[in-house]
């Protein structure tokens, strides 16, 4: 995946992450912790889906809608 596409679809999770009702405040913030931080460390986007996924079940339907998993 191109660092490009990786910037897009962050920035999509990251939008669905704040306007979501399903997750909690601290969800929310930890979520996106892990992102940036993902983003800085440039980790494999799989070892990213796993651990978000372990936060709320909610992003199974994130990925899902951008045709990830």
């Amino acid at each position: 995946m191109s660092h490009h596409k990786n910037h897009e679809k962050l920035a999509k999770i990251k939008e669905s992450i704040n306007n979501t009702d399903q997750l909690s405040d601290s969800q929310k913030s930890d979520s996106v912790k892990r992102i940036e931080e993902w983003a800085l460390e440039d980790k494999a986007f799989g070892t990213l889906q796993e651990e978000l996924i372990k936060i709320s079940e909610f992003f199974k339907e994130i990925f899902s809608e951008l045709g990830l998993k």
